[in-house]
C-alpha cells in the first residue's frame, strides 16, 4: 500500500503542524519543570546566583509546620469539595438531562458561574460573606443569628466559607461533563427497568452510577488538581489568614517564592506537590481500576 502525495508537498510537511505546540509545551511546560527541579536544590533569592544546597530545602520542610497546616488545609479543602464537586452534580446532571420546560436556561444560568472570572467571583463573594453582607443579613433576620459572623476572619469558618465558593464557581464543569456521560447511556435500559418496575432511586443506583463510574473517576481526579493546587480563591479572600486557617500550598508555594524570595525553598515545595499529586493520581487510577471515558 503506497501513500499518496500532494503535489508539489514536500516530505517534511506535516511535521512542521505540530512545532507551534511543541513550542508552547517547552516554554510554559518543560522549561519550567526542569528550572524547578534545578532551583529545588539551591538557595536562590530570584537575584543572587543560585548556590548549591543539596538536601537542605526538603529536610526544611520536615520541619517547617507552616507546610504540614497547608497540607492539612489542602487536605481539609479537598474533602470539603469531594461532596460539591463529585457527587452533587451527578443528580443535578440527571435533572438537566430531562426534556423539562426552561431546562436549557436552567443549564446556562448553572454554567456561568464557570466562565466568569474567579477575580470577580472572589470579590463578590467577598462582601456576601462581610458582616453586613447577606447571609448574616439573612440569618439574622430569621432568628438563627445573635449578632453577625465575621466569616472570613474566624479561623472556624474561612476555610469552609473557600470551599463553598470554589465549588459554587467549579460545579458546573462537573455537572456538564457527567451530562456528556448520562447522554451515552442507551435510552433502553431505563425503558426496560422503568417495564420491571423500578422506581427513580432504583434506576440511579443500578443503571446511573456504575455505567458513570468511569465519569466519575475524571472528575475525582480533576478535583483532587484543583484542590491541592489552589490560590486565586484564597489570595483574593483571605491571604491564608486568618491564622493561617486557610492557608494552602498553592498560595504558600507562591508566598514563599514572591513574599519571602526563598525560590529555593518554593521549589522544593512545588516538587513534594507534584509528587503528592501523582500518588493520588495513581491511587484513584487503581481504585478505580484504569477506567476510561466512554469504556
Amino acid at each position: 500500500m503506497t501513500t499518496s502525495r500532494i503535489p508539489g508537498q514536500r516530505w517534511y510537511t506535516p511535521y512542521l503542524f505540530p512545532i507551534p505546540a511543541l513550542v508552547l509545551f517547552g516554554v510554559f511546560f518543560a522549561w519550567p519543570a526542569v528550572t524547578a527541579l534545578q532551583l529545588a536544590f539551591t538557595d536562590y533569592d530570584g537575584v543572587s546566583p543560585p548556590v548549591f544546597a543539596g538536601l537542605d530545602n526538603f529536610v526544611k520542610i520536615l520541619g517547617d509546620t507552616r507546610f504540614w497546616t497547608a497540607l492539612r488545609n489542602s487536605l481539609l479543602f479537598l474533602a470539603g469539595l469531594f461532596p460539591l464537586l463529585v457527587v452533587l452534580p451527578l443528580p443535578l446532571a440527571v435533572l438537566v438531562n430531562q426534556k423539562l420546560p426552561g431546562i436549557r436556561t436552567f443549564r446556562m444560568l448553572y454554567y456561568l458561574p464557570v466562565v466568569t472570572s474567579m477575580v470577580a467571583v472572589a470579590v463578590a463573594w467577598n462582601y456576601v460573606f462581610h458582616q453586613q453582607g447577606v447571609i448574616n443579613w439573612l440569618l439574622t433576620g430569621f432568628g438563627l443569628l445573635d449578632e453577625p459572623i465575621q466569616y472570613l476572619l474566624d479561623p472556624t469558618w474561612a476555610l469552609p466559607a473557600l470551599i463553598l465558593v470554589e465549588g459554587w464557581k467549579s460545579m458546573g464543569v462537573y455537572m456538564m461533563i457527567y451530562l456528556a456521560g448520562l447522554q451515552t447511556i442507551p435510552a433502553n435500559l431505563y425503558e426496560a427497568a422503568r417495564v420491571d418496575g423500578a422506581g427513580p432511586w432504583h434506576r440511579m443506583r443500578r443503571i446511573t452510577v456504575p455505567l458513570m463510574a468511569p465519569y466519575v473517576a475524571v472528575t475525582i481526579t480533576m478535583t483532587m488538581l484543583d484542590a491541592m493546587q489552589a490560590f486565586t480563591t484564597v489570595f483574593v479572600m483571605t491571604k491564608g489568614g486568618p491564622q493561617d486557617a486557610t492557608l494552602m500550598l498553592g498560595y504558600y508555594i507562591w508566598s514563599e517564592a514572591f513574599e519571602n524570595y526563598d525560590m529555593g525553598y518554593a521549589s522544593a515545595v512545588g516538587l513534594v506537590l507534584w509528587a503528592l499529586l501523582i500518588v493520588m493520581a495513581l491511587l484513584n487510577y487503581r481504585l478505580t481500576r484504569g477506567k476510561k471515558v466512554g469504556h
